[in-house]
């Protein structure tokens, strides 16, 4: 069995988790969860980056110690990867014992091979503040392609290195001066020691072309000695036999990944060597920002070598998050942290749309809006769990909640082909290919839905004499569903949990694919997933405008924070509401006007779904004398076509037809809505078809 060992950057603990920092742990989660449901040893770690000036500066300002801080920070962190379904093995901290004695090995091992040294440096110093500044509190242009406002060690657009002594313009990020120089004395470590190696290791296979050919760019360019201390005060491990001075935090926050195994293996009774020091027995891989190349595929593999340690099988990179179109914006609302997206917004509906986009190269990815309300309502509603909800309502109705013990009845060999695309797919996910995976799974998904369409049990349930057939029909649309859900299972693991409840079934494994489900007792169908309604879209945009994307002050507790938001959001809905929330009524009408109108009893004869539309269903009404009418009505996402055959209904007889994409309409439906959910109009008993409403 392959043991695997995948880990994602560590995020940073002086902020909050937001829709960017997403991709990149929702993409590893993907992938941790594919190789888990094919019964492989994967374990998932992480932690938080708790070191550094920054934490520091920000611990004084809200009157707590460092260490109380980042434990908070830490809970917050976890509680919003939970909540996205990311399923980390062990989430831990590099403010840690293991992290420390970890870090002092790696760097005791490397000092005493001879790649450490030490040398004076000039350095930035604030005197305002009094204070060294760290790399990431200084701000200038950058020296190499003169992008203004980056940080001191590195730039965000061409992603050049550098002293902060070289930054042009330097100032001060914290008060906004001039800094000035002073000498110090520096630990360094020998990156040019490890050049031989590290040009074999990124030639190895461990890198994407991308990212293989902006190392090369590195190599040309000669590889410099890195700073691994920091002076005092600075919230860190101070570095062995070296008073006042302390790791530089880029140090000690990929060891962290070390630290998190370790205590994997402590919680677990697994060993840690088998990771980390025998290379033959377990696959690491690392995911991870384009940002952060440098330290993930230079320093980090040499550091590891020089202390004895393994390196990664591979390194994988992904590009920034924009949102339609542009840079995440607080101004335009796109700036949008993880806790506000859950108050508006499903989150398993942002792991798909991401898998949808991410591929193996190293390209940028765009959240659009539109795309985003259109792809989830299509594919995942109108086309996944439609299947179920279309089908599920008869086994029960008809057939006592039990699949057909006969499968596959006539089935045109679509549980085959099913079952056949599972390699395709596996493969798609195990290189990252989760965009073609999805198209894969989708057009599965269409098969299906042209099959039930072809069938109509809808009409079959009509005639008696088609029972055995209405009952293989559901069932093997069922076990399509299943299928489909198995697949889709690393992305959708909240919704394969219900899927798995609905037909009793034990938690479902890539295997299960191919083998259908027969016989089988399943539970009473319930509503697995409602549409995304755009304006709950426009309200997280709204909401997201109002706040910052820097941490929230240390007097807002989570709790209190809630109860804010709960409040703002509650004011924002009171005032969509008709009259009786604040809006004035539509204009008014005499009682000559409303008597025009000729509201009909109708009896809901026959229900369809409209192939290519996210909204409409097509219904067949009985009007009594007036004959049958054939109406479109916009309430797909609240009623499934079996839920409404045979109910009365109240609807506009006198409405003037309406010629439409999908074909004529013949009147209107009246139903109620309230932002939440859409109800149709029923009269009450003794009500026929045909009647007028008076």
């Amino acid at each position: 069995m392959r043991r695997i060992l995948v880990t994602s950057a560590l995020p940073y603990a002086n902020g909050h988790i937001h829709l960017g920092h997403l991709v990149e742990y929702v993409q590893t989660d993907i992938w941790t969860r594919f190789h888990k449901l094919m019964g492989r040893d994967c374990v998932y770690v992480c932690a938080d980056d708790t070191h550094g000036t920054p934490i520091m500066l920000r611990a004084q300002k809200e009157g707590v110690s460092p260490d109380d801080l980042v434990a908070r920070m830490h809970d917050e962190h976890l509680a919003d990867f939970r909540a996205f379904g990311i399923g980390f093995d062990e989430y831990y901290t590099t403010n840690s014992p293991e992290n420390r004695t970890l870090s002092e090995e790696v760097y005791l091992k490397n000092r005493d091979a001879g790649h450490i040294h030490t040398n004076t440096v000039r350095q930035a110093y604030c005197e305002h503040d009094g204070m060294f500044l760290p790399d990431r509190f200084i701000r200038g242009i950058c020296p190499s392609c003169g992008a203004e406002d980056q940080y001191g060690d590195s730039c965000e657009v061409c992603s050049a290195t550098y002293s902060p002594t070289d930054l042009k313009e330097a100032r001060c990020a914290v008060c906004g001066s001039a800094p000035v120089e002073k000498e110090s004395e520096h630990y360094f470590f020998k990156l040019a020691d490890f050049d031989a190696f590290l040009r074999d290791w990124t030639a190895s296979g461990a890198l994407q072309p991308e990212m293989a050919r902006k190392l090369g760019e590195w190599f040309e360019a000669g590889l410099r000695d890195w700073d691994i201390s920091r002076d005092g005060p600075y919230f860190g491990f101070e570095i062995p036999d070296a008073p006042g001075k302390y790791f530089y935090v880029w140090l000690d926050a990929p060891i962290g990944y070390m630290a998190s195994t370790q205590k994997f293996c402590e919680r677990t009774g697994a060993d840690f060597d088998a990771y980390w020091r025998r290379a033959d027995e377990t696959e690491v891989y690392h995911f991870i920002g384009k940002d952060i190349l440098y330290f993930h595929t230079l320093f980090w593999p040499a550091m590891l070598h020089g202390a004895g340690f393994r390196t990664p099988n591979a390194v994988f990179a992904h590009g920034f998050l924009t949102v339609d179109g542009q840079k995440m914006s607080k101004s335009r609302g796109t700036f949008i942290n993880a806790r506000k997206y859950l108050e508006f917004l499903n989150p398993e509906y942002l792991r798909y749309y991401y898998a949808s986009k991410l591929t193996a190269r190293v390209d940028d990815i765009d959240l659009s809006l539109e795309d985003f309300v259109a792809k989830v309502n299509s594919d995942l509603v109108g086309k996944v769990v439609n299947l179920a909800s279309r089908t599920a309502g008869f086994i029960h109705k008809r057939f006592e909640g039990r699949l057909s013990d006969a499968y596959p009845q006539d089935d045109e060999g679509l549980f085959a082909r099913f079952a056949a695309a599972g390699e395709e797919i596996a493969g798609l996910y195990e290189s990252r290919e989760y965009a073609k995976a999805m198209q894969a799974i989708m057009r599965l998904a269409d098969e299906a839905n042209r099959f039930v369409e072809s069938r109509a049990p809808w009409t079959m349930a009509k005639d008696p004499e088609q029972a055995e057939a209405l009952h293989g029909v559901c069932s093997i649309t069922l076990n399509l569903f299943r299928s489909l859900i198995i697949y889709l299972k690393p992305v959708l693991p909240g919704l394969a949990a219900k899927v798995e409840a609905f037909l009793d079934a034990e938690p479902l494994v890539w295997a299960d694919a191919a083998t259908p489900l027969s016989n089988h007792q399943i539970k009473k169908f319930k509503h697995l997933m409602t549409r995304v309604e755009t304006d709950r879209v426009d309200a997280l945009v709204a909401a997201s405008k109002e706040e910052s994307p820097s941490p929230a002050p240390a007097s807002n507790s989570t709790a209190t924070q809630s109860k804010t938001d709960d409040k703002t959001m509650a004011e924002q809905e009171q005032s969509k509401r008709p009259e009786a929330c604040g809006q004035p009524l539509a204009d008014e009408i005499d009682i000559n006007a409303f008597m025009a109108v000729d509201l009909r009893v109708a009896r809901i004869e026959e229900v369809n779904h409209v192939e290519g539309a996210d909204k409409l269903i097509q219904m067949t009404l009985d009007v009594g004398d007036l004959g049958k009418r054939n109406v479109f009505a916009g309430i797909k996402s609240a009623y499934a076509p079996e839920d409404l055959v045979g109910r009365l209904t109240v609807m506009v007889a006198n409405l003037k037809p309406r010629k439409m994409r999908f074909g004529l309409s013949e009147g209107m439906v009246l139903a109620a809505g309230d932002g939440a959910g859409i109800y149709i109009l029923t009269p009450d008993n003794g009500a026929a078809p045909g009647m007028r409403i008076k």
